[in-house]
């Protein structure tokens, strides 16, 4: 029985995202000089992690944008806005994800982040470079966890049936 639990953990760790709160406590502000890039730089992003946004919705926005606007803090034309306060964004495919605030002056102020998820592989290869990032695609927005909602993982639909598929064998 202890095996049967060892293996289903181990499944359960494959097939859930970890969630990113960016900034840490700090959250997504201009206030306390925040550095963003070394916050990212500091994480192993993957497929099916989640970044949460949290911030005061009347101060700041979320917005994903291209490379070349987020190297440029343009603003003007964003593949997508989120205005909640506490966005939560699933990471949906490799590459560079590129998030800026676009009230004026907050981007320049450093209010930006280069999300970037890397390929597993089992040999090493160079990182792609950001002219040939995914950055195109966007990710897509889930739900806010309810405040109940003591955990921060998502589990994936073959996570699920495998967990529940050995749980049910070690019944029968």
């Amino acid at each position: 029985m202890i095996l049967l639990f060892l293996i289903l953990a181990s499944f359960m760790q494959l097939c859930f995202g970890v969630v990113y709160k960016v900034g840490d406590s700090a959250g997504w502000t201009t206030i306390g000089n925040v550095d963003y890039k070394q916050w990212a730089a500091n994480k192993t992003f993957s497929v099916g992690d989640v970044i949460v946004f949290q911030y005061s919705p009347q101060f700041h926005n979320v917005m994903q944008v291209k490379h070349a606007e987020y190297q440029s803090c343009n603003a003007s034309a964003p593949i997508a806005t989120h205005t909640t306060g506490k966005d939560s964004i699933t990471i949906a495919t490799h590459g560079h994800h590129f998030f800026l605030c676009g009230v004026p002056g907050h981007c320049q102020a450093g209010q930006k982040v280069d999300i970037n998820v890397l390929r597993a592989s089992s040999s090493p290869s160079p990182s792609p470079s950001p002219s040939s990032s995914s950055s195109t695609v966007p990710a897509v927005a889930v739900p806010s966890p309810s405040p109940s909602h003591a955990s921060y993982w998502l589990p994936s639909k073959i996570g699920v049936f495998l967990a529940v598929s050995l749980v049910l064998v070690s019944f029968a």
